[in-house]
């Protein structure tokens, strides 16, 4: 074989190498729906099409993706699901719409959710979630519509989520939250209804009580 056919070949068979390389993001991402299911009660068999066997997430049901084949969407709102949720769902990357609402979800919001900068709407209401609102959602610049309202959650409101400047919808109640509630960045809009129904002593009263007064 001469020298040019050799390096022909070693071309070639690089080539070949570098073809798959565009799906890997959307195995890891498959493998991280994968993992979610895992975590999951399904009596409806909504999570059926997850099958871990075929490289492109994209076919399953209640996944939608962009056309890089990058996980974008998430629904599984009103899918009556149970279990919890794990830091995997960090791998999402490209995610912008989170919706499991109306669900029976329990355990903590895990902090690496924190991560999905390109994350729109998170839609977590009406679940069983309990513990802290994670401090990590100040890194959400990107989101607009946050609904953790009707869940277990306890804790001040992290003063961190007053940085948000996209934020446009807020909800938080029907919650076990203390302290009192920010005044700073958009939460000045909020309405008083995004709040009720929490153990939360008012709007905060800066140099005067210390924000997480009454936790």
């Amino acid at each position: 074989m001469s020298p040019s056919i050799s390096l022909s070949a070693i071309f070639l068979i690089l080539l070949l190498l570098q073809s798959p390389l565009p799906s890997l993001s959307t195995n890891s991402e498959g493998n991280a729906l994968h993992a979610l299911r895992t975590r999951l009660s399904d009596p409806n068999n909504v999570l059926q099409s997850w099958d871990p066997t075929l490289v492109n997430s994209c076919t399953w049901f209640h996944v939608t993706c962009d056309s890089n084949n990058h996980v974008i969407r998430l629904d599984l709102g009103n899918s009556n699901i149970s279990g919890s949720l794990g830091p995997e769902l960090a791998q999402l990357t490209h995610l912008q719409y989170l919706e499991l609402y109306n669900n029976n979800i329990n355990g903590k919001i895990p902090e690496e959710l924190g991560n999905l900068k390109n994350l729109i709407s998170m839609d977590l209401y009406n679940n069983k979630f309990e513990g802290n609102i994670p401090k990590s959602f100040s890194n959400l610049k990107a989101i607009k519509f946050l609904r953790l309202n009707n869940n277990k959650l306890t804790g001040p409101i992290p003063r961190e989520l007053t940085h948000l400047k996209n934020l446009k919808i807020l909800d938080v109640s029907n919650n076990n939250l203390c302290g009192t509630i920010p005044v700073d960045g958009n939460f000045g809009s909020f309405p008083a209804e995004s709040f009720e129904n929490n153990a939360l002593n008012g709007p905060e009263l800066k140099g005067l009580v210390p924000y997480d007064f009454g936790c």
